[in-house]
């Protein structure tokens, strides 16, 4: 693409916006926590999320922290279910079978991955669809292809919220989005085919067996990176003036932390930032904007539930 003298003028003078997770997030959890106290002082209970986490994994033990700290914070009611790494499927099974059955809860999420010996889509497929607040149940997931109200993935669904609350035009836009997991890219391109108000846009997927991805991604008018690699992409991926979401959340050591790693996303973040209009940093952006998405979905069991 040829761009005028006129045109790389407005480009370099374009002040590029920061898609602030803390800022959005603070948002949707401000407008729930009203809602909630409403509820309460109604003399009805607060949305109850029950979640899992096997094992001891850093990562995984810092999320479900910050889903139960953002419930606390939420006036929500959260339970939190360890269990032992060597835990045996039948006995997660049975807990998601109680959870299941316990009108009180609102709520389901299995935090992923899970060890070995557990199969992750028998324990998705176990909950309850109307409990299934992580939106990965078949269930969800057709209702979702088929523009069905049901739970949204949380991580999309936050970069949905995130769109909406910095009003990111997208309708008749191209968008790219890099990776096809069911967690995040797959969802993703639907929701911005989707006829939605963050929706419309034309969309490609990419992937480890896409030809020439530089070219691909450079055409993007909205770039949605997610497919776990630190620093995958640089600044030649990215189309001046394009919009870029960075999903990625990597610990990459570095001895100079005070933690002994940073986290990082799957864009290059300093060099990247000077082509786009828009970009999220990591940390600080879509990873508050998943939780952001998770109480949003508890919200809607609850409702529903208690209709």
């Amino acid at each position: 693409m040829h761009l005028t003298v006129l045109q790389r003028i407005k480009i370099s003078f374009a002040p590029m916006l920061i898609l602030d997770g803390k800022i959005a997030s603070a948002a949707v959890k401000a407008a729930l926590t009203q809602q909630t106290s409403a509820l309460v002082q109604a003399g009805k209970r607060a949305p109850h999320l029950a979640a899992i986490l096997v094992g001891t994994n850093g990562a995984s033990e810092t999320y479900v922290a910050s889903k139960v700290k953002n419930c606390e914070e939420t006036g929500f009611r959260s339970t939190l279910v360890r269990f032992d790494e060597n835990i045996e499927e039948p006995v997660l099974l049975q807990k998601i079978a109680e959870l299941n059955a316990d009108p009180s809860v609102d709520g389901i999420l299995v935090q992923l991955p899970l060890p070995k010996q557990i199969r992750e889509q028998k324990v998705i497929e176990a909950i309850n669809p109307s409990k299934d607040v992580d939106g990965f149940h078949p269930i969800s997931v057709g209702k979702l292809v088929q523009g069905l109200p049901t739970f949204i993935p949380a991580t999309p669904y936050g970069i949905m919220l995130l769109l909406e609350h910095f009003r990111i035009e997208t309708k008749g836009k191209h968008a790219v989005v890099i990776g096809r997991s069911n967690i995040v890219g797959r969802p993703m391109s639907i929701l911005l085919s989707s006829n939605l108000p963050q929706g419309n846009c034309t969309v490609t997927i990419c992937h480890s067996h896409t030809p020439d991805i530089k070219a691909v991604c450079a055409s993007a008018d909205i770039l949605v990176a997610a497919l776990g690699k630190p620093g995958f992409v640089t600044a030649d991926m990215i189309k001046p003036g394009a919009v870029v979401i960075d999903v990625g959340i990597t610990r990459v050591a570095d001895p100079t932390a005070k933690k002994g790693f940073r986290i990082k996303g799957d864009v290059a973040y300093e060099q990247a930032a000077e082509k786009t209009s828009a970009i999220t940093p990591v940390p600080g952006g879509v990873g508050l904007m998943t939780i952001a998405g998770l109480l949003k979905n508890t919200m809607q069991a609850y409702l529903s539930s208690n209709n």
